[in-house]
């Protein structure tokens, strides 16, 4: 076995269907005045979890946009410092999270998170913000939630078209997991795992949203996914989506959906090891070609066309994504995010490994 380094990331997780009613516990070991941030969508457990906060209940910010749009992001700080908050508590998907830890970012106060996607950003201390039409990521454990609550009957309302692309999220995770810069033994366990636990429970919960057992498994999975990606670091699947995202205005799931398979076949010369992890660990012959499959068989795009993005737009956005050129375990060019972008956009399968270029 070569040498390794592994951080192990501070945080806590208390996992298990009710376990939200824990709340007002693990509030009670952060702060006093909680600030809960939640979107539309999520508006019933939000007013649930200020019945369960009680006088801890300062406020609510509820004004989340796609990406974390700067602007949005002061007028929630103002909300916070306006309720006297010593505590935030993000309820939702990764947008949600974001938002949360823009706030924290500058403030540093301790954030509980509770998803109910797949996002898997509540395990990283990374984030997002989106400023002049471009998404800019960093790191910074001031953002890490100190307390993650993953109650999997809090996702039995998310409707398949919002599950199977987030699930292909958290499948993204568990591949640059994988051939991350920093990936070692534990967390390429931890990123098969969660593989195993995600093509389990992302088409069941498909299939039949009120399955408890199948939304058990894929929120699990995220949370591992999470917890690996948060250790490695990202690479140029990433890089492309975050692109699409902020400068296009792409929903984030949805574009992972239709970039995994293809940036899986570009690094495939490169970590051949790694993508035979993935194939083995959802009993696939091909990585590439079972992201594509499973994306097909749970109702996930494909196709960037499909999501709006132009054509016209796609030189604009490998000349972003390759400036400067992100770290990948294949060097990648623009010429290469160009050929990725249109294999995408198609939304055919992926190329054969014979096909690709050197």
């Amino acid at each position: 076995m070569r040498p390794f380094t592994f951080d192990a990331l501070p945080g806590r997780v208390v996992f298990g269907v009710g376990s939200l009613a824990g709340l007002p516990d693990e509030v009670a070991r952060l702060g006093t005045h909680v600030l809960v941030v939640a979107d539309p969508t999520t508006k019933e457990l939000a007013d649930e979890a200020a019945l369960l906060l009680g006088s801890r209940f300062a406020g609510v910010f509820d004004d989340i946009q796609l990406h974390v749009p700067v602007e949005a992001v002061v007028e929630a700080r103002k909300v916070a410092e306006a309720v006297g908050a010593d505590c935030l508590v993000t309820i939702g998907g990764g947008t949600t999270t974001g938002f949360g830890k823009a706030i924290v970012l500058e403030s540093s106060l301790p954030l509980i998170a509770v998803p109910t996607t797949y996002a898997g950003s509540e395990m990283t201390p990374i984030y997002g913000i989106t400023s002049d039409g471009m998404k800019r990521t960093g790191r910074d454990l001031r953002v890490l939630p100190k307390t993650v609550i993953y109650d999997p009957a809090l996702t039995t309302s998310v409707p398949p078209e919002v599950t199977g692309p987030s699930g292909m999220n958290a499948l993204a995770h568990c591949v640059e997991a994988l051939y991350g810069r920093e990936a070692n033994p534990i967390t390429s366990l931890m990123a098969e795992e969660a593989i195993r636990a995600l093509v389990r429970g992302i088409p069941a919960s498909v299939r039949a949203p009120e399955d408890i057992e199948a939304r058990t498994d894929a929120l699990y999975g995220a949370y591992l996914a999470g917890a690996a990606l948060a250790v490695v670091g990202m690479a140029l699947h990433h890089r492309i989506c975050h692109v699409l995202g902020g400068t296009f205005g792409l929903a984030h799931g949805e574009v992972n959906a239709v970039i995994l398979p293809h940036a899986a076949r570009f690094n495939q010369p490169a970590a051949p090891e790694a993508l035979d992890r993935v194939a083995r660990a959802m009993g696939a012959e091909d990585a590439a070609c079972g992201l594509f499959d499973l994306a097909v068989s749970i109702g996930a795009p494909t196709s960037l066309g499909d999501l709006g993005m132009r054509k016209e737009d796609l030189a604009e956005a490998a000349r972003l994504v390759a400036d400067p050129p992100p770290w990948n375990p294949r060097p990648v060019s623009q010429s290469d995010v160009l050929q990725i972008l249109e294999d995408a956009y198609d939304g055919g399968r992926p190329r054969s490994q014979a096909k690709q270029r050197g």
